[in-house]
């Protein structure tokens, strides 16, 4: 019988696994939706999975007691994790192969070590200052020759915006959940819920909502209710288990898993160079987010990753 801990491991590598293959959904679900319609949908669609939780006679009471300062920072949280995180992720991808998105937004925890020293006091270790310098030989090796056709320049700024949006929504939450006294239901549920709206609203109102194949359907159906509702709440469970260092080569894995289903199922290029480039990154990221004294919890790649920071997953 395998131990709880090697339960919640396997179970942790299932959950980015999960929302690796979101990168791959994503791409093919922009062929025929728009990609704020799309993003509003995803969310919109996991808020009401989630919208149940909320009323529940412990989760009604934490709502009751919420004051205007708590709204006001949860709908700060929802505008800067999901409208723009999530956003300017979907319109990047647009623009942007999946790999080089990704590695783009996977700067997030560099990114947010730097915030926190503004925002938190909590100073990044010498450590970290070298896991800085990894992750930008890593980038410069798999970017290199760094040219960019004229498209992919204008989807470069858009994932740098979701990049900065990303670390902010990290510093954010990790604002609102280190008193431990919002219950995390209440933070995503009620985030969500305001960052689709914006979202949908948005989409609809300069994209429109096109005649959606039941391919596409499915594919807005399987992100919002197993790759978001299912896979957070399981990811949550694995951290009953884990430390924030395992669960942070965990969430590590996502940025070569990405590369590899891109270049299975999207026709990018994987060679040496890029995957050299990766392996370096990740390094990186990985010893930025565990080697510091602050104890930072795991940032996004992704939307998203970790209900410590109330990061959310791609």
């Amino acid at each position: 019988m395998p131990r709880p801990h090697t339960i919640a491991l396997l179970q942790a590598l299932l959950v980015t696994f999960l929302w690796s293959t979101s990168w791959v959904l994503i791409k093919a679900g922009l062929e025929e939706i728009p990609a704020l319609t799309f993003a509003g949908l995803r969310y919109g669609l996991a808020f009401l999975v989630l919208l149940p939780l909320l009323g529940r006679a412990s989760v009604r009471v934490s709502l009751a007691r919420l004051t205007r300062r708590d709204w006001a920072l949860l709908v700060a949280l929802g505008v800067t994790m999901y409208a723009l995180t999530q956003g300017a992720q979907f319109l990047a991808l647009e623009r942007l192969p999946a790999q080089t998105t990704s590695l783009v937004l996977s700067f997030s925890p560099v990114l947010v070590a730097f915030l926190a020293v503004l925002a938190l006091g909590e100073r990044p270790s010498r450590r970290q200052a070298w896991g800085v310098a990894l992750f930008l030989a890593g980038a410069f090796v798999f970017l290199y020759p760094v040219a960019f056709p004229r498209s992919e320049l204008i989807g470069l700024a858009i994932a740098l915006v979701g990049l900065v949006s990303n670390a902010g929504a990290s510093v954010l939450g990790r604002y609102v959940n280190r008193g431990a006294t919002l219950p995390a239901v209440v933070a995503t549920a009620v985030s969500m819920g305001v960052g689709a709206a914006l979202l949908l609203g948005t989409g609809l109102a300069s994209q429109g909502l096109p005649e959606l194949s039941p391919r596409s359907w499915a594919i807005v159906a399987w992100l919002a209710v197993v790759n978001t509702a299912f896979a957070f709440t399981l990811w949550n469970v694995t951290l009953r288990r884990l430390t924030a260092v395992e669960s942070s080569v965990v969430n590590n894995t996502m940025l070569i898993q990405i590369a590899v289903l891109a270049w299975l199922f999207l026709d990018e290029p994987l060679g040496v160079r890029q995957v050299a480039g990766l392996v370096l990154a990740s390094l990186g990221t990985l010893v930025v987010q565990v080697g510091g004294r602050s104890g930072l919890a795991p940032a996004a790649a992704p939307i998203a990753r970790e209900r410590r920071d109330v990061t959310e997953a791609p």
